[in-house]
């Protein structure tokens, strides 16, 4: 994820980029090219909360050319300087419909987002989505398969108790 926003940062010449993930209800920042001290992992918000929030439950993106601080949607964390940066472009990272997380850039300066750089973002957002989604799903079938394999294994053990008992009776 740390490559990512690089990369982004670099590709857009902005100042940041931003990644956030729906963990538990909360998007929780999980990866930035200029990471505070103690923001990654703990940086949080709800669904609709400030801007990114608003993305993610939206699945909407969102472009903000200046001041972007003073929108009313805006919410502050003094911890991140990106929250004093002047111009925002966020898009929603989706899998299967689902908002997973956000993806956002900031410019120090004013910056009009041109459609080139939001379709660009948007197509990133897409490809993180898809494989954040197809890194879940690998997961939850490795956890099914252990569970299968552990029921298996009580079967097994199940039968033997009841060959035991059939002997002994």
């Amino acid at each position: 994820l740390q490559g990512v926003v690089s990369l982004v940062v670099e590709y857009m010449h902005s100042d940041s980029c931003l990644l956030y993930l729906l963990q538990d209800n909360e998007l929780v920042l999980c990866a930035s090219n200029n990471p505070q001290t103690g923001t990654i992992g703990s940086v949080r918000l709800k669904l609709g909360e400030g801007l990114t929030g608003w993305v993610a439950r939206e699945r909407r993106l969102l472009s903000i050319s200046r001041e972007a601080f003073s929108d009313s949607r805006f919410k502050l964390f003094t911890d991140l300087p990106e929250d004093t940066y002047e111009a925002f472009l966020s898009v929603p990272v989706v899998t299967a419909g689902k908002a997973i997380g956000v993806i956002n850039v900031h410019h120090r300066e004013k910056h009009t987002h041109g459609a080139e750089e939001i379709s660009i973002l948007q197509f990133i957002g897409e490809q993180m989505g898809t494989a954040i989604g197809k890194s879940l799903l690998e997961e939850e079938n490795a956890r099914l398969s252990e569970e299968a394999a552990e029921v298996k294994r009580q079967l097994e053990t199940r039968k033997v108790v009841e060959r035991a008992k059939g002997i002994l009776q």
